[in-house]
């Protein structure tokens, strides 16, 4: 997935940072509001979100977001534990409520239970004719075989998936794999859904001319 952090503590959004990319996810650290509505108009697949930054709120930032029509999966990650503190955030628009301290394992956890319920899912196992995803496990088996896929060749699975049945622009497919933290070689994505291909079949992934990639709809 990739992710917007919101957090100005340098040692835990650093540690954040780290865990959650050795988790296999692409990570965008922000410090404050202003470099966060920078980010606006990039592609996400969750929302890290600490309520108190030195230039706002990022509740408030998160209301903003909301009222844009921005339907981002967003957690909170605040000190703040008091009942009406985590009513208020729920109710300004986040998805879940993480009170400091956490263990980065929870964190992780509740990325994988929100990203579940907004795609409307129970379960983290997608089934494309004989190519079954399991989001949760990170794995992949064709015909009930396991198949091995690179880091990346995972990445550029896992972002189509999560978005089945649309259309990925390929600008938007490279940013949700590495984020702002690397560029991609020109025909590298390319070569990486060709692998895919060649590992999967073809007709797992459609290249829609023009527009960018696309899997189907999970049977």
């Amino acid at each position: 997935m990739r992710l917007l952090l919101l957090e100005d503590d340098d040692i835990l959004g650093e540690g954040l940072r780290d865990y959650l990319r050795a988790e296999g996810h692409a990570v965008d650290w922000c410090r404050r509001l202003a470099e966060a509505r920078a980010c606006l108009g990039e592609p996400y697949d969750a929302l890290l979100v600490d309520w108190q930054l030195p230039d706002g709120s990022g509740l408030e930032w998160l209301r903003e977001q909301r009222h844009r029509g921005d339907v981002t999966p967003a957690l909170m990650l605040t000190a703040r534990d008091r009942l009406g503190d985590r009513i208020q955030g729920l109710d300004s628009g986040a998805d879940d409520y993480l009170v400091k301290p956490f263990e980065p394992e929870e964190l992780a956890a509740r990325l994988r239970a929100v990203s579940r319920r907004a795609a409307g899912s129970p379960s983290a196992r997608r089934r494309f004719g004989a190519v079954e995803v399991d989001l949760t496990a990170r794995s992949v088996s064709l015909d009930g075989r396991a198949v091995e896929l690179t880091a990346r060749e995972w990445a550029v699975l896992e972002a189509l998936v999560r978005r089945a049945g649309r259309i990925v622009s390929k600008a938007d497919l490279e940013r949700l794999v590495l984020g702002f933290e690397a560029e991609l070689a020109s025909n590298a994505l390319e070569v990486h859904v060709s692998a895919l291909r060649r590992k999967l079949g073809r007709e797992l992934i459609d290249t829609v001319r023009g527009l960018g990639y696309r899997v189907g709809l999970p049977s």
